[in-house]
């Protein structure tokens, strides 16, 4: 009976034993590559530009407002027109200013009058004083009511000057050449000396843009200031889509720096011969990168970040040694290293890489979610192959 259990015991553990080896081997068995797609890393013609938020600012604006008080009586020129310098905009009303100017003219006519009067009587009294035959305090007297005369002629001719510039301020003219805004007031108005703002004059070409930069970019617009190329400024209008692509240059930078807020304020020269540009118009102001030029790009959709760093695999051609066998037999294979990079800007649906990937790279674009560093890959179809150590559907 003994030798029955011993039979019927044995052929169970041989099975029990290839069981077990079977399920250590299946454990044993490396995971099969990550099916990835990759492409090639190449160098392109990377031309962007850092964003600035601007302001269109006309580079002489001027506030009119009368220099003497009055009514309008005179209203020469259209309503948002190009005016030239010197065209007569308004008029006060210069009847008492012309009187004004007309009695200083007679003051002065005047005073030269009797100027000359006492020049004729000091002449007269020196002859006589030749002869002794007037006292020396006639002389002398003559010779006072000379200087009298003499100072009056003066404060006359001073008076006439300051008559003539009151005549001339009713008559108001266009400071320089320049497009004028809508009248504040109208035929009839009473205006204040210095104080009623009658309309605004501002020069379209050139125009600047104002721009807002922080301190750390100041050395930079220095030297554009230094040496620009008609390429290094370009405008976007408040549309979003227009492009100013008319060359500028800096004009000025502010003198220092908000110590609250650290930046400073650059202004950007522009032509503006059609007069595309005007006064307060929000835009983007578009610098040329320094670093644009012949640079590694690559799809963007190939980058992941970690913790606020970016990486990519690339795909590399290695020689695994499989220790399995006696010979330890060799054979190549694919593995995904990870890459650090730095980014630059985008260009459409690319990156630039300024470190980390190198042309003629190939860099894993699709299937990265399931790698590891230094994991296998395959090309191929990631969504096609499906996932690592799953069957594909078969078709009925």
């Amino acid at each position: 009976m003994k030798n029955i259990y011993i039979y019927w015991l044995t052929p169970m553990a041989l099975l029990a034993l290839v069981s077990c080896k079977g399920k250590n081997a299946k454990q044993d068995a490396a995971p099969p590559p990550t099916p990835v797609n990759v492409i090639e890393a190449k160098k392109a013609e990377a031309v962007y530009y850092d964003q600035y938020q601007g302001t269109v600012v006309s580079i002489n604006t001027t506030e009119l407002r009368s220099q003497v008080p009055g009514f309008v009586t005179g209203i020469f020129f259209k309503e948002g027109d190009v005016v030239a310098k010197g065209k007569v905009l308004y008029e006060i009303d210069k009847r008492k200013y012309v009187a004004a100017f007309q009695q200083a003219q007679a003051n002065v006519i005047s005073a030269q009058a009797n100027l000359i009067k006492a020049q004729k009587d000091i002449d007269r009294y020196n002859m006589l004083l030749k002869n002794d035959a007037i006292a020396r305090q006639t002389v002398d007297q003559a010779t006072a009511a000379f200087e009298t005369n003499k100072s009056q002629v003066a404060v006359a001719k001073a008076a006439l000057e300051s008559a003539r510039t009151d005549l001339s301020f009713a008559t108001i003219t266009a400071p320089f050449t320049g497009r004028i805004g809508i009248s504040q007031v109208r035929l009839g108005t009473q205006v204040s000396a210095g104080t009623t703002l009658m309309n605004t004059i501002s020069a379209e070409h050139p125009i600047g843009v104002d721009v807002v930069i922080n301190e750390q970019d100041i050395d930079r617009f220095y030297k554009l200031q230094k040496s620009s190329t008609d390429s290094t400024f370009r405008l976007q209008l408040s549309d979003g889509q227009t492009t100013y692509n008319k060359p500028g240059k800096v004009l000025a930078i502010d003198r220092g720096v908000n110590n609250q807020t650290g930046t400073i304020k650059v202004r950007v020269q522009f032509p503006n011969e059609e007069g595309v540009l005007k006064d307060g118009m929000s835009c983007v102001l578009k610098v040329l990168n320094n670093q644009s030029g012949n640079r590694v790009q690559i799809p963007y959709k190939a980058i992941t970040e970690q913790m606020g760093e970016f990486f990519v695999f690339v795909s590399r051609d290695t020689t695994i040694t499989d220790t399995t066998t006696k010979d330890n037999t060799k054979s190549q294979a694919l593995i995904a290293k990870q890459h650090k990079v730095i980014l630059g800007p985008r260009v459409g649906s690319d990156v630039v890489i300024m470190s980390g990937v190198e042309a003629g790279d190939k860099v894993v674009t699709e299937g990265f979610q399931r790698l590891r560093d230094g994991g296998k890959i395959v090309l191929g179809d990631p969504a096609a192959q499906g996932a690592p150590g799953q069957e594909k559907p078969k078709g009925k």
